[in-house]
């Protein structure tokens, strides 16, 4: 358990860490500067992570989300401020549709109109690499932290993802596309007859999954799911764990 226990804080170090370098990274996330971009004929480096995002999630799901995600760090430090659950299904379907209106059809139609992406350039949007060095993206940095902050301390646990993010909807597409052609993936299995209904792996999820059910039903698969491995490493009696096959 002490292993697992350090698997974790492992994990809050990274997320946590993955913010701290927002100012210099945001524009590898931020939709408008990628957009701006593909107007230009540019393939930005934000673009390219957001294709390996869609890629790895054919693997892996949304483990980005658990684990390097920066929006997800700053979530995760203010569940000191609010750590109440948020109902998952309710209102979820609206990053979907902010998917389509802030990155598909923006994105379709930049490209349209600039002809096609003509160039690569994987520091576009940045000043010497830099993000928040060019001028005026500090504007969109701090909206995008203001989106952050006033999701996840109205709506509660990691509110902006359930509600907000359009990039999960990416690795949403990309997992599901896996669970239809069913090849080998990261995922999470459990041993029903092993579970003592304690609820500590609900209690310990920061996407308010209701994990005590999942198990019960041995249905793991769930779109919200990050797969950070909170369940796996607080369940006392080993019941739930990660699994490439089955």
């Amino acid at each position: 358990m002490k292993n697992f226990i350090n698997r974790q804080k492992l994990r809050s170090a990274l997320i946590i860490f993955s913010f701290l370098l927002l100012p210099a990274t945001f524009a590898y996330i931020s939709c408008p500067i990628i957009i701006e971009g593909a107007s230009e004929g540019i393939a930005s480096g934000g673009l390219i992570v957001f294709i390996l995002l869609f890629l790895s999630s054919l693997f892996v799901g949304r483990l980005w989300c658990g684990w390097l995600c920066p929006g997800g760090g700053l979530q995760e430090i203010y569940f000191q401020i609010n750590n109440k659950p948020v109902k998952p299904g309710r209102l979820s379907w609206l990053k979907l549709l902010l998917f389509l209106v802030i990155i598909l059809i923006p994105l379709i139609s930049a490209i349209n109109s600039a002809g096609g992406i003509e160039a690569i350039d994987l520091f576009y949007g940045t000043e010497n690499g830099i993000s928040i060095a060019r001028a005026g993206s500090h504007i969109i940095f701090f909206v995008q932290i203001a989106f952050f902050s006033v999701f996840a301390l109205l709506a509660g646990k990691r509110g902006f993802c359930h509600y907000f993010c359009p990039i999960a909807v990416i690795m949403i597409l990309g997992r599901k596309i896996r669970n239809i052609l069913a090849w080998p993936a990261l995922h999470l299995s459990a041993e029903k007859d092993l579970c003592t209904d304690c609820r500590i792996c609900s209690k310990n999820c920061p996407m308010s999954l209701d994990v005590n059910n999942m198990v019960r039903q041995q249905r793991m698969e769930k779109s919200e799911c990050i797969l950070c491995g909170c369940c796996v490493d607080h369940c006392p009696e080993s019941a739930i764990r990660y699994a490439w096959f089955g």
